[in-house]
């Protein structure tokens, strides 16, 4: 097709959304492609960060998301193979200064972005992307196939792919990495009417998915979204079948009576999560991966919305200086990898070694155990959630241990 476009986003969820619009205020021509219809369902665990809500104020959304059907949560319980417990009160992050998230589910979410974006930028849903174009090595446009099953092409400045963990451009762009040791996977099924449900996401370290955890969090009108994630790796080594474990969890006697007249809403579902513990290239010449596609899943946790808001926005800003430029080769380009990690790495590094901690279940049961007796190390624990622990403190474990200690 003869219109030239600034940038052809691959992908309309939150990643590809707030990419379009970001790059609509800065007054870029887009068009964002997606292959299913919305509203539409994604498997996840329905966690809306902090993070994510910055972002979501910025694009004047957070009406949108209070209007809709959710559970803002204030606190994150965790835990211990031994069933020690310890409530974490959020408190502001060091980056974002907000305290409160939400459990949305994706159904819903998704679609409050991806309508939002269509009000202001060109979409087309049902459209199968099949091949990114190059010339000379640059992508310069998409072919794929539309709704009404006609083969059709569109050529822009610049391509991002925001099309998930399987990403079809970072495929086509020689970008792929799928490294099972930083790859979490995980199943997802939907309850109703669990007991003791509140304003907290619930992180438990269970022995049948150790190194990784069981997690339920709270939604609307008395449902849930309950799973369980482990590194892919570990998955394959101990043999584990995720579904089995997932009905396991539910059923040990930790969880029996929560679950005992509870009612689950459909099958139980999994997917994969390629996580940000590996610094991955995420750029090529003429493109640009953003969220899952570029592996920006926090490893420790599993969320992955707020990192893929985080990268759009960068992608966004960085289009529109290259634009300004007329340069959208692979140095120029590389700008963009660079702020992403200088934005995210910290964290997404600092998840990592959380992560590698959390297999050590003596230690596990440690932290949990202190934090449920005495106030400042579950005050601490809030601080290096929020990311307000000094670097100094991260990188020289002994003056943790002594507050372990003390």
């Amino acid at each position: 097709m003869s219109t030239h476009y600034d940038m052809i986003i691959v992908g309309g969820g939150p990643g590809g959304a707030t990419t379009a619009l970001y790059a609509e205020r800065l007054g870029l021509k887009v068009l964002m492609l997606d292959k299913k219809g919305f509203p539409r369902d994604k498997i996840c665990g329905d966690a809306i960060s902090g993070k994510s809500v910055f972002y979501l104020q910025e694009l004047d959304l957070i009406k949108d998301i209070d209007a809709s059907p959710q559970v803002y949560v204030d606190s994150i319980l965790f835990s211990s193979p031994k069933q020690k417990v310890v409530d974490i009160k959020l408190i502001p992050s060091a980056m974002h200064g907000i305290t409160e998230g939400y459990v949305c589910r994706r159904m819903v979410f998704d679609d409050i972005l991806f309508q939002a974006a269509k009000k202001k930028v060109e979409t087309h849903e049902g459209f199968t992307v099949k091949e990114v174009i190059r010339k000379n090595g640059q992508a310069c446009g998409i072919r794929g196939r539309n709704k009404d099953g006609e083969t059709v092409e569109f050529n822009a400045s610049v391509i991002v792919g925001a099309d998930g963990a399987n990403s079809i451009v970072a495929r086509k762009m020689e970008l792929f990495d799928n490294d099972l040791d930083h790859v979490l996977v995980a199943t997802r099924a939907y309850y109703k009417g669990i007991k003791g449900l509140g304003h907290a996401i619930e992180l438990h370290y269970v022995n049948v998915v150790h190194p990784g955890y069981f997690w339920i969090f709270p939604l609307e009108n008395g449902m849930a979204n309950v799973g369980l994630g482990m590194v892919k790796s570990e998955l394959k080594q101990r043999k584990i079948n995720l579904r089995q474990a997932h009905l396991e969890a539910v059923e040990s006697p930790f969880f029996k009576e929560r679950f005992q007249d509870a009612e689950q809403l459909g099958d139980i579902v999994g997917w994969n999560l390629p996580a940000g513990s590996k610094k991955r290239k995420i750029h090529g010449a003429g493109c640009m991966l953003v969220g899952d596609a570029a592996s920006l899943i926090d490893p420790f946790t599993g969320e992955g919305i707020g990192n893929a808001m985080c990268s759009a926005k960068i992608a966004a800003e960085t289009c529109a200086e290259l634009k300004a430029e007329n340069n959208f080769g692979e140095k120029a380009l590389k700008r963009y990898e660079k702020r992403v990690w200088k934005s995210l790495g910290g964290e997404l590094n600092l998840a990592y070694k959380l992560q590698r901690v959390a297999r050590f279940k003596p230690l596990v049961e440690l932290v949990i155990h202190r934090a449920n007796k005495r106030q400042e190390v579950s005050d601490w624990m809030s601080k290096m959630i929020a990311g307000q622990v000094s670097k100094r403190e991260l990188l020289y474990p002994q003056t943790y241990f002594k507050l372990l200690f003390k």
